[in-house]
């Protein structure tokens, strides 16, 4: 591995960690003002925050780390557990580049740090769980089969909206993606998309800045 991909690496295990660090505060301080209906989910999604924490402590202390490797093992849990008393209704759907349509033909959104975070690629199959409290909560349960390629990030002058350019080709991608790896129009952006068919989106993997 060279120097510069060695930086690359660990400039995102960073970024994951500290990630991590900020979503148990919060959820912390969503516990501390909690009120009688959303207690039980908060503590869930707190008791889940903590796993991951504690797993990506453990695969730190191995010593080699490969923070893609990393990434998949700690979110392989995000979503927290829910009891069929929790729940209200759960249905299952197709993620379209940034919300999910749900096997009743409507459209969920979804939060853009999650589907970012998460690396959600048009058509994964997501299960939506829907708490008697009104919480949404998903989890990828039918990841659809994956390609990766290069691309060059550019953004549009006039909306704001982020594309990735390949040639010919041109992918959507979610604004919170762009932002969390601090992309800049001209930096070469590592996106993954379906593999057996086309995508109006893509999910970004990785920034590599100019």
């Amino acid at each position: 591995m060279t120097p510069k991909d060695k930086k690359i690496q660990n400039h995102n295990l960073d970024d994951l960690l500290k990630d991590m660090e900020l979503n148990n505060e919060a959820l912390k301080e969503a516990v501390e003002n909690h009120n009688d209906e959303n207690v039980d989910v908060l503590q869930k999604m707190l008791e889940e925050t903590q796993t991951n924490i504690r797993r990506a402590l453990d695969i730190l202390s191995v010593g080699k780390i490969d923070p893609a490797n990393l990434g998949t093992r700690i979110t392989t849990r995000t979503s927290p557990a829910v009891s069929a008393d929790d729940a209200e209704r759960m249905l299952e759907g197709v993620f379209n580049g940034e919300a999910m349509v749900g096997s009743d033909g409507k459209e969920y959104s979804i939060p853009p740090n999650y589907a970012s975070k998460s690396k959600l690629v048009e058509g994964d199959i997501l299960k939506l769980t829907i708490t008697k409290n009104g919480s949404f909560i998903y989890k990828q349960i039918g990841p659809i089969e994956r390609d990766k390629c290069k691309a060059v990030l550019l953004q549009d002058e006039i909306t704001g909206d982020w594309y990735a350019v390949s040639d010919t080709r041109r992918w959507k991608l979610l604004t919170a993606s762009v932002t969390y790896f601090k992309g800049q129009p001209g930096d070469e952006v590592v996106i993954l998309i379906p593999k057996n068919s086309k995508s109006l989106w893509a999910s970004v993997e990785n920034i590599i800045k100019n």
